[in-house]
């Protein structure tokens, strides 16, 4: 080939081959260029989980952090009460509490925002990442160490206009800063303790839980001090407030709940019947079992489980009805709710499988229960899967009276006060008997007025007779 041959060749394959390079630089896809800088922390907006039972909203009883404080993985943040049972919520990720969309006593939805965390960003799922806020800055706080997390609290009293108090010569400073942590702080919170008294023996003065248990020990060991007169020469007189000022409180927590089940009881035609037991030989076996044993044992879990054998043989009485009245769902498991007047009200937990239980254990299940009551904290399982109900409203007072139905159940007793009254033995002779009074309310669209008399006949068979009870016959 001649050289100016290979010169036209080269000319034409290099046009070519630069065309078509321009071709695909207009077509190609821009290129963005994205600044990687030090700070790439994401905002979580951490949702109310739905804790079950068909749940949807909780009121906030107690946050266990504020904005500001470092999180870890299944760290407490706050406590929700339900109308069913009061739940701890924890974090699910590390991170600073960035925002708390709730004050102390609001209602969360669930599934709605509860607080908002900060955190590396290659930690949270995409779906979970939220757009920063414009109004918070976007650099994330240094991370705190352990000692840091402590809960800086400023303390500050108000002067009262009124006489001093004579309780303590104590003078406290009103800017005195306390260190301690969240704990320590719900610990003086529930007994009451001024924790600018208390001495930390921590690092710079942090008190620890130690010094505020030893403080609320001394406090109990040392006398009261004396009171002293008032003195009426230079404090001016104080205007007493009127005590009938009106207030108004949201229904909420287990109150709530009870507006909606009596609103649906009342729609059930109540069929009552009633009658007395004799348990003077139950009250004799209490006795020896708290003297030979040393049990002390109440007289509801005798009549618990006298209820289950009844229901062996009426099982209606254990059944739910749709909300239609169409079908009605015999239940095999005795789940039997007992009505308690706990610290947050009124509330049926349930003692599940009694068929399953002897009385000990029947027992020792009501007592965890009662404690639970106390606390005025159930687990959501404790409160849920009732099949009958029975309600002691003896322990305050009463004999007779009307129980409410829970629906679905179908069936409710009560029990009254026991007492001791003058009966007719066999030969007519007047002997003192230990006698409470039961009613049975039931649904009369399902139950009728034999098979609820006959269930208590059951009933009042094994619990006069204690020997039945425990043979099942």
């Amino acid at each position: 080939m001649s050289q100016t041959c290979k010169k036209l060749f080269n000319a034409s394959v290099f046009s070519n081959f630069k065309a078509l390079s321009n071709r695909n630089v207009r077509n190609a896809p821009q290129l963005r260029l994205y600044h990687l800088g030090s700070s790439l922390a994401a905002r979580i907006s951490f949702n109310m989980a739905d804790i079950g039972e068909g749940i949807k909203e909780v009121v906030v009883k107690e946050w266990f952090v504020k904005e500001g404080d470092t999180v870890k993985q299944f760290d407490d943040i706050c406590e929700v009460q339900s109308d069913k049972a009061s739940v701890t919520i924890t974090s699910r990720y590390d991170g600073v509490i960035a925002k708390l969309h709730y004050k102390v006593d609001d209602v969360a939805l669930v599934g709605k925002p509860l607080v908002d965390i900060e955190t590396d960003g290659d930690d949270v799922p995409r779906e979970e990442k939220s757009e920063p806020d414009p109004q918070i800055k976007q650099k994330s706080p240094p991370p705190a160490s352990k000692e840091d997390t402590a809960e800086k609290i400023s303390i500050h009293k108000e002067q009262s206009s009124g006489p001093a108090s004579s309780t303590t010569n104590e003078v406290v400073d009103s800017n005195k800063e306390v260190l301690c942590i969240p704990a320590v702080r719900r610990l003086a919170k529930e007994h009451n303790i001024d924790l600018t008294k208390v001495k930390g023996t921590g690092r710079d003065g942090r008190i620890l839980k130690e010094d505020a248990l030893h403080y609320l020990e001394n406090l109990k060991k040392s006398p009261a001090p004396t009171q002293q007169p008032p003195t009426t020469t230079s404090q001016p007189r104080v205007q007493s407030v009127p005590s009938g000022t009106d207030r108004v409180e949201p229904i909420k927590g287990f109150q709530k709940a009870m507006v909606k089940t009596m609103t649906d009881s009342l729609k059930i035609p109540h069929f009552v019947y009633s009658d007395e037991l004799k348990i003077t030989r139950l009250s004799q076996i209490r006795k020896t079992l708290k003297t030979s044993h040393n049990q002390s044992i109440s007289f509801m879990p005798f009549l618990v489980k006298a209820v289950s054998n009844a229901l062996q043989r009426y099982p209606v009485l254990n059944s739910s009805i749709d909300d239609r009245c169409e079908n009605v769902t015999y239940h095999a498991r005795h789940n039997i709710g007992v009505a308690m007047d706990t610290k947050v009200g009124l509330a049926v937990p349930v003692i599940k499988d009694v068929q399953d239980l002897g009385v000990m254990e029947i027992h020792a299940e009501l007592r965890r229960l009662v404690e639970s009551g106390k606390q005025g904290v159930f687990k959501p399982s404790d409160l849920a899967g009732g099949t009958f109900a029975v309600s002691n409203i003896g322990s305050i007072g009463g004999t007779y009276m009307k129980p409410v139905i829970l629906p679905p159940q179908v069936a409710i007793m009560a029990i009254g006060t026991s007492q001791l009254l003058p009966r007719y033995d066999d030969d007519l002779n007047i002997v003192p008997e230990e006698i409470a009074n039961i009613s049975v309310a039931a649904d009369h669209r399902v139950i009728d007025g034999a098979t609820v008399a006959n269930f208590v006949k059951d009933l009042k068979k094994q619990v006069e007779n204690p020997y039945l009870l425990f043979l099942n016959i």
